[in-house]
């Protein structure tokens, strides 16, 4: 079983490197608007990313911290401002993957969880978490995580031949 952290360790992590600490010098109205977190059951390849907004700009860069820390230079295909995410809360993966287990439990899901994929965002003025979530079976789970009250507020599982049908009559 993986080793799982909370928001914040990573968080922690980001701003005490070098790479981050200079990225923010150079643009000091830069602001955290979109994080992304795989959690990888089978094969542990576990990704973290941080996405960061300059104003002025108009640019996105990505912290990716998988092998160390990475700033990589994103492509917009909206020009929509995206929200400032205020990070006012801790957010435990493992909390939020018993939240799922115990979802799928009432709704007698009895599938196993082979890879978790959580966006950190701010829809209508409030910070979610938005989650994928593949389970065996060719399953798939979607859901939002009001980080506060670490409740969940949408659930929808989807299955692969669900996806086949939507793309079949669409086109």
């Amino acid at each position: 079983m993986a080793l799982y952290m909370n928001l914040q360790f990573y968080i922690e992590k980001l701003h005490n490197s070098g790479e981050f600490k200079k990225f923010m010098q150079e643009n000091p109205e830069a602001y955290l608007c979109s994080g992304f977190f795989v959690i990888d059951k089978e094969k542990s390849d576990n990704q973290q990313h941080f996405d960061f907004y300059i104003p002025k700009s108009g640019q996105i860069f990505s912290f990716q911290m998988e092998k160390g820390i990475k700033k990589v230079a994103l492509d917009r295909f909206d020009k929509k401002i995206p929200e400032k995410i205020s990070l006012d809360y801790d957010f435990d993966f493992a909390e939020a993957e018993n939240l799922i287990l115990m979802r799928m439990k009432r709704e007698q899901i009895n599938k196993k969880i082979q890879k978790i994929m959580f966006s950190l965002l701010k829809i209508q003025g409030k910070d979610f978490i938005t989650g994928t979530i593949f389970i065996s079976g060719l399953g798939m789970l979607k859901l939002n995580i009001e980080p506060v009250s670490m409740r969940i507020t949408d659930f929808e599982k989807i299955s692969f031949f669900d996806m086949m049908r939507v793309v079949k009559k669409g086109g």
